[in-house]
């Protein structure tokens, strides 16, 4: 039997305000983060602004998955709260082991009907899918629709696109993936950076200075969305909130018509590799 009432889980990659997290009942399992004081929970008890001070002082935390309990615990809650049914949307499995430990606790939880889906994503990228998840199922778009066509639809729409003032913490962080390291800080050369279709991150192009970046960001999202009508955006930011808003505007100026344009905070997690400074945006293409 197809789940009657159903649920949305996702990680605090996620990049989700508590506020619109809350308003769309979608349930986040946060990541831990290992510093030299002790181990935190993203979103919880760690902010983006603590990781920033930070690196600034030299430490270089760690990240890690959820913890197996932490997982179960938000399940429990889920069936607590009334749900048998739960699509679940995970950092890129290219990134983090979380989908993964996520789907191999599904399989042994009984009592919730649960999909389990690699966002090849983060941040604004898996921010999107579950928040247009959630006016589906508000819609009434049944399980079978959800699961085997709108999801994987959805994933596979999404392009985010950032901006990182230095690569240095994704180097030491064994994080660097498919981007290539440039000598740039001498001359402000930023890279933007993607996802590649294994989940890693990889550079897509490099710019001179931050002016050129939130051009480049507004530009390479409006290319992505070419001429679909329907259409989601996002913007996000770590530590850069004016020049978030300088790209919103860049964005809307360009790409009037979209249905939702949500905005986000860059969390603990992503902050660890990718240090202050970070500019996002992204397009969901819906038709």
């Amino acid at each position: 039997m197809s789940p009657k009432k159903i649920a949305l889980l996702t990680d605090s990659c996620a990049d989700l305000s508590p506020e619109l997290a809350a308003e769309n009942h979608i349930y986040i399992v946060p990541l831990r983060i290992l510093c030299a004081d002790g181990e935190y929970e993203d979103g919880v008890n760690i902010r983006n602004t603590d990781i920033y001070g930070r690196l600034k002082a030299g430490e270089l935390p760690q990240t890690s998955l959820p913890s197996t309990e932490r997982v179960e615990g938000v399940l429990r809650q889920i069936q607590a709260d009334g749900y048998d049914g739960v699509i679940a949307v995970m950092l890129s499995s290219g990134l983090s082991g979380t989908y993964n430990l996520v789907r191999l606790i599904a399989e042994e939880t009984s009592g919730l009907t649960i999909r389990v889906f690699d966002s090849i994503s983060g941040s604004l990228g898996i921010g999107l899918t579950v928040l247009q998840l959630a006016e589906d199922i508000r819609n009434g778009m049944s399980w079978e629709e959800l699961t085997e066509r709108r999801t994987p639809q959805l994933i596979a729409g999404t392009y985010p696109f950032f901006s990182v003032d230095t690569l240095e913490y994704l180097m030491k962080g064994g994080r660097i993936g498919k981007v290539t390291a440039t000598a740039g800080t001498l001359l402000q050369i930023k890279p933007i950076l993607t996802f590649a279709p294994d989940g890693q991150l990889q550079s897509v192009a490099k710019v001179r200075g931050r002016n050129q970046v939130m051009d480049k960001l507004a530009a390479m999202t409006v290319t992505r969305c070419g001429n679909h009508k329907r259409y989601n955006l996002a913007v996000a930011h770590g530590g850069a909130p004016a020049e978030m808003e300088t790209v919103r505007q860049k964005l809307t100026a360009a790409l009037p018509d979209c249905d939702h344009l949500w905005e986000g905070e860059i969390d603990s997690t992503l902050s660890v590799y990718i240090g202050s400074g970070v500019l996002g945006a992204a397009v969901q293409v819906l038709d």
